[in-house]
């Protein structure tokens, strides 16, 4: 089972700092993650991502699923009712393939301006070797679990948008 994990820092530079870490713990087969972008929530509340260029291949989400799944957690709260109906939907797109509201909303409350987040879908990890290597760096580790299933239905969902676009 695969999870999605989000690990939130108080302020801009620590996810490039821990993404840069996870690529040495990955080349030492401690964990093993699919994909991954960065978040960093500047002081206007404006967020800028970057995805994992050098994870990025064909088990990769790409970065509609980033935007989105980013976007709904960053953007709907801002913008409140006027997107209310477009975050109901989208809300209930990520519910349906398992990422349920109480994860997003629990992100969405964790990363305020000034600080960054490392989004990663990791399908192995030693977690406790992983988790004293990151503890320097004092993240907050938010995390749910993906069935094959739902993310298959990821996958189908995002490679659907890619063709109609």
């Amino acid at each position: 089972m695969k999870k999605l994990i989000v690990l939130a820092f108080d302020n801009e530079s620590g996810a490039l700092k821990v993404r840069d870490k996870l690529f040495e713990l990955q080349k030492q087969e401690l964990i093993t993650m699919e994909d991954a972008a960065v978040v960093v929530r500047n002081e206007d509340g404006k967020t800028d991502v970057k995805q994992a260029q050098s994870l990025v291949g064909a088990g990769a989400m790409g970065g509609a699923f980033w935007g989105l799944l980013i976007g709904l957690i960053f953007l709907a709260p801002v913008l409140g009712m006027a997107v209310g109906a477009v975050s109901g939907a989208l809300g209930g797109r990520f519910s349906d393939i398992g990422i349920d509201d109480s994860f997003i909303e629990a992100v969405g409350e964790q990363i305020d301006p000034g600080e960054s987040a490392l989004f990663m879908l990791v399908s192995s990890v030693q977690r406790d070797r992983v988790v004293d290597a990151l503890e320097p760096f004092g993240p907050e580790i938010l995390e749910t679990n993906l069935s094959a299933e739902d993310e298959e239905k990821l996958r189908e969902q995002f490679a659907a948008e890619k063709m109609a676009a």
